[in-house]
């Protein structure tokens, strides 16, 4: 079974900057797209943003379209999430996810346990 597991969460001020990261280990070779979803209190988790295999397609919520940007480091089993000119309602639990889909299909089979993001106004 694959496993994910976040990092870089904490409390940034609005207009900030973070970067999550989430590393696969076990059975990585099962992974193709890898995507990072969030979830705030008392709302559904909600897409942020995903990234192929190699990393030539992305793809992004409208609501993050401009100030995050998310890359790869297969090497590293590694995929990050930077987030720029955050915003107070960026404010959520972060989770990194994984699957062997390709990146239209949306679906993910493996889930980290997320990383607290807050963004202060």
């Amino acid at each position: 079974q694959v496993q994910l597991a976040e990092s870089g969460g904490g409390l940034v001020q609005a207009g900030g900057s973070l970067r999550l990261s989430c590393v696969a280990s076990r059975r990585t070779f099962l992974i193709n797209t890898m995507g990072w979803f969030r979830q705030a209190p008392g709302k559904e988790r909600e897409f942020v943003a995903a990234i192929n295999w190699s990393g030539a397609s992305t793809d992004y919520a409208d609501s993050v379209k401009g100030r995050f940007t998310i890359s790869r480091d297969n090497a590293k089993s590694t995929v990050y999430l930077q987030m720029d000119s955050l915003k107070p309602e960026d404010t959520a639990v972060y989770l990194c996810a994984g699957g062997p889909y390709t990146i239209a299909v949306r679906r993910y089979d493996y889930w980290g346990q997320g990383t607290q993001v807050t963004v202060s106004s």
